[in-house]
């Protein structure tokens, strides 16, 4: 039998202590403030930049290219000259056709002069009242001359009037099929040029069927914005939806909107695809950043932490947009969740936190 079995040690022994339950691990997180505050209810989509307006040019007349007047690619306004055709053929029966009514004209005034003559006679019985008619049939029908030659003449004067071709719209200007020295005919079949119009623009796009109602009842209310960009490019041009489509696309369940973007420093592209966003209101909901969300087999989830410690709460979530996800159920304004360091925790875990920097 040993001392140690009687509870004392014997002489010269050192007394050990219980061993202590180790220390529960403390999980340093990120956290975020819930925040009440005003959100716009939006609707994102693909879109496609189309003009206004595209012209293509053509010639009226077969003549040769005998001048070209703009740069590729270039802006060009309404009435701008762009291309100027060979006219010295159009010059020579306009100069034919004025001396036409020039001897018509005088014609006429040889025939007035013997309407005068034989109408004297006529009075004093010198000559027969026949002659006088002639005269009179003879004017008539100098007059009549006139009036064909100068119709002759106002056709040539339009056809001159197409040997300089401006640019019937204001836009963006292609490169041109043609150059100086091409004869060109109006049976071609591509055209001389092609101006788009770019500012302002067209932006179609579509939205789902479910929103249709609630994209309706703002453009009644006026509330409804809308804002283009293309993918990468941080310039977005604004606008308003200008068109409605009057059907559903049985298809795809879509819905199509055009909008008119004014388009001024031209930053939307004729045939670009671009990110649409649809703002239909805005209105107040309690808000968290989006990487304080977890999902797990019941659906989303945050860790909520107080008094440092971090427990699992169910929410439901509303939307999430620009960075923000908007709760509709299961947090309150001024509850702390956290935002980074979720992998670490579980329901109860002790935490150190720290306040997320804002813009982080």
């Amino acid at each position: 039998m040993t001392a140690s079995r009687y509870g004392w040690a014997p002489f010269g022994a050192v007394a050990q202590a219980p061993p202590l339950p180790p220390a529960q691990r403390v999980v340093p997180v990120e956290v975020a403030k819930v925040v009440k505050q005003r959100v716009p209810v939006r609707v994102d989509a693909l879109g496609t930049v189309t003009p206004i307006a595209s012209v293509a040019i053509k010639s009226r007349l077969e003549t040769m290219i005998t001048g070209v007047h703009f740069t590729d690619g270039a802006r060009v306004k309404e009435g701008e000259l762009l291309f100027t055709l060979d006219s010295r053929a159009i010059e020579a029966q306009i100069r034919q056709a004025e001396g036409v009514i020039a001897r018509d004209r005088a014609q006429l005034e040889g025939a007035e002069r013997d309407i005068r003559r034989f109408t004297e006679l006529v009075a004093k019985n010198a000559t027969p009242v026949t002659n006088l008619d002639n005269a009179k049939t003879q004017a008539d029908t100098y007059r009549a001359n006139i009036k064909t030659s100068e119709a002759i003449l106002e056709n040539l004067n339009v056809q001159l009037s197409y040997t300089r071709i401006a640019s019937p719209i204001s836009g963006r200007i292609g490169s041109p099929t043609v150059r100086i020295g091409n004869f060109v005919r109006p049976a071609d079949l591509a055209p001389l040029v092609t101006i788009n119009q770019t500012a302002p623009i067209y932006v179609a796009f579509g939205v789902p069927q479910r929103v249709l109602t609630e994209v309706r009842d703002a453009m009644a209310e006026g509330t409804v914005g809308v804002e283009a960009a293309i993918p990468g490019s941080q310039k977005a041009a604004a606008g308003r939806v200008t068109m409605f489509d009057n059907t559903v696309d049985a298809t795809t369940g879509m819905v199509s909107l055009r909008a008119t973007m004014e388009n001024a420093d031209e930053a939307l592209w004729p045939g670009a695809l671009v990110n649409t966003r649809l703002t239909l209101r805005v209105e107040e909901a309690v808000v968290v950043p989006a990487p304080a969300l977890q999902v797990g087999q019941g659906g989303s989830f945050v860790y909520v932490v107080k008094d440092g410690t971090a427990s699992v709460r169910p929410v439901t979530v509303v939307r999430t947009a620009d960075g923000q996800s908007v709760i509709g159920k299961g947090l309150a304004e001024g509850e702390m969740v956290v935002t980074d360091g979720q992998l670490l925790l579980n329901n109860g875990s002790k935490v150190a936190p720290r306040e997320t920097k804002a813009g982080s």
